[in-house]
């Protein structure tokens, strides 16, 4: 039998080693392991310090090129077109392809997205061909440009692209290259010094502008595309109507209020008077003037030369998810929307609007969520009628200003798509995109769109304004990977809507593709069904329909406008039949069975 030692005695053979004696064991065991090994242990820095950047200033505006991209070449190049307004020397980076992908996992750390290889990748390409096609040295290239790209926080590695620009930069040689980041939240990340970018009402206005005009421009694009009579034939005024508006945009001068006799007065007087007089009449010319506007009545006329034939059944597709997937148009997302349009879809792009009006909306919502919160340092007595009012005038400050900025930027909005024909859909209701995806997906939850993607899936779906929604992401998306677990529970709430969630990366488009033509395949039918019940309910066959509209050519201009009365009903083609229908009635035309029955 074993003996057991007692617990008294145990304790006292243990040694109790002071601080001072472990640390000598731990040293002597160090240098051994060091003579063995052949490493030293120096002292190490464990504190980060960022890498020194360089900054743009004012003075070197004049002879620094402006590069950008990451959007679509309509947005792109539009932005151009303003930039060279104000005096910038620009240069857009090419839409990312499957080289620029490779690269940037060549150049970047590995487990990173989809968006960060390709623009990343992208970047590097291009300044290659800056130094290996145009001849000009890595200093050269250093020197003179500066690129200039959209960055935030939040759940995903969208927080991570600055510090991967500079180290994709850095392995492929072009180390000290300057990136500028625009934030989600913080604006201009700048040095002390001038700016080279002064952000300033004409920036901002310009650049809205041209986001919006890309986007109406797409999507009418889109929607004419998929019914046009002659291939090819959209793309031609589309090209054309997209460099018409850059010279508008490139010829387009600030108002300024320098240099008349007003302001000359103002300014003799008081120079902060001048500043403020001089944005208020900047912003005046922003509500009035029709610099944009009646350019694109012109557009609109050019787009009218297209030839359309509405009367097929045509499934709609709306496609929203991650930002940069649901936009480029490239290989970044297998180059969808062409691929869509191939396979017989009308396609609804997602506006970049859509994302400006999301985060005007956090900015009231957050007011409202924090009304009423204050530091314990801060906290104000019941009594203290005179610091509540002051309180509460912060708050209706802050909604204010965030409800007057919205509403200017949907009226914007709005005059664009009204001067382009009214094709395009109108910015989405946020309060009602909070109340439909709320239920499903928290709308406090940040990051990418939050529960945008939610939300827009039943919007799009239950009110009959697509057939199919598509979402693009990138694969290992964060916030697009916590909605698609959300679309699960929407999908078994809605048994009618088709959804399909689709993860893009550098080397999967056949499967991508393939998954879409199963989804579009049920979708068709679909568009199908609706088509067939729709000549069913009325007195006209197809045949007379045609006949009809080919007797009267102007319901064959894409900008003739007819009314969608049925909800139930989604299908362009669909409505059209119904609504020439409606004309064939109201001008007594009667159906053939009809005419054959009298004769």
């Amino acid at each position: 039998m074993a003996t057991t030692t007692p617990t008294s005695q145990r304790s006292t053979s243990l040694k109790i080693l002071s601080q001072p004696q472990v640390k000598s064991l731990l040293d002597e065991a160090q240098q051994k392991f060091a003579q063995e090994e052949g490493i030293s242990f120096g002292a190490v820095n464990m504190h980060f310090k960022k890498p020194f950047e360089h900054s743009f200033t004012a003075p070197q505006r004049p002879h620094t090129t402006l590069l950008f991209g990451g959007l679509t070449f309509r947005h792109e190049h539009l932005l151009k077109g303003v930039f060279e307004s104000l005096g910038y020397k620009t240069a857009v980076v090419p839409t990312p392809n499957v080289d620029a992908f490779q690269l940037g996992k060549e150049y970047g750390n590995n487990g990173q997205c989809n968006p960060t290889y390709f623009t990343v990748g992208n970047l590097v390409q291009y300044l290659q061909h800056l130094r290996d096609k145009q001849g000009m040295s890595v200093q050269e290239i250093i020197d003179s440009h500066v690129f200039l790209t959209a960055g935030a926080c939040g759940p995903c590695r969208f927080g991570m692209y600055e510090a991967e620009y500079r180290l994709a930069l850095r392995n492929a040689g072009f180390d000290g290259f300057r990136v500028m980041l625009f934030q989600q939240k913080g604006g201009l990340k700048q040095g002390d010094l001038e700016a080279g970018l002064k952000m300033n009402l004409d920036f901002f206005a310009g650049m809205v502008s041209a986001f919006n005009c890309g986007d109406i421009l797409s999507e009418v694009a889109n929607c004419i595309r998929a019914y046009e009579t002659t291939p090819g034939a959209t793309d031609k005024a589309a090209s054309e109507s997209l460099e018409f508006m850059y010279r508008v945009m490139q010829r387009k001068k600030p108002a300024e209020l320098a240099g008349t006799s007003l302001g000359d007065l103002i300014k003799g007087k008081n120079a902060k008077a001048f500043d403020i007089a001089e944005q208020a009449v900047k912003f005046l010319d922003l509500l009035t003037s029709e610099d944009y506007i009646e350019p694109l009545r012109h557009v609109a006329r050019k787009f009218d030369e297209v030839e359309v034939d509405r009367l097929q059944p045509k499934p709609i597709v709306k496609v929203t998810g991650e930002f940069w997937a649901q936009t480029t148009e490239g290989d970044g997302n297998f180059n969808m929307f062409r691929f869509l349009h191939s396979e017989g879809a009308e396609v609804i792009t997602e506006p970049i609007a859509t994302w400006l009006a999301y985060m005007l909306w956090q900015t009231k919502i957050k007011a409202r969520d924090r009304h009423g919160l204050v530091e314990k340092a801060d906290e104000v007595k019941w009594y203290e009628l005179g610091k509540r009012a002051q309180l509460e005038v912060g708050y209706m400050k802050k909604r204010a200003i965030a409800k007057v900025a919205d509403t200017i930027f949907r009226r914007e909005y709005s005059r664009m798509v009204e001067a382009l024909g009214h094709i395009a859909h109108e910015i989405v209701d946020m309060d009602e995109m909070e109340r439909l995806g709320h239920g499903f997906y928290h709308t406090r939850s940040e990051g990418g769109e939050g529960h945008l993607e939610v939300s827009k899936n039943i919007y799009y779906s239950h009110k009959g304004l697509a057939h199919m929604v598509l979402s693009l992401k990138p694969f290992g998306c964060m916030p697009s990977t916590q909605s698609d677990g959300a679309q699960s529970a929407v999908v078994n709430r809605y048994k009618e809507m088709i959804f399909l969630p689709i993860e893009t990366s550098g080397e999967g488009e056949i499967n991508a593709h393939s998954r879409v033509q199963m989804a579009l395949g049920e979708a068709k039918a679909k568009a199908k069904r609706e088509f067939a019940e729709v000549l069913s309910s009325i007195p006209y066959g197809l045949d007379e329909l045609k006949a009809y509209v080919d007797a009267h050519p102007e319901m064959k201009r894409p900008m003739y406008q007819f009314p969608r009365h049925n909800p139930r009903v989604v299908g362009t083609g669909a409505n059209f039949a119904l609504h020439v229908a409606e004309r064939m009635q109201a001008d007594g035309v009667k159906p053939k069975q009809v005419r054959d029955a009298a004769e």
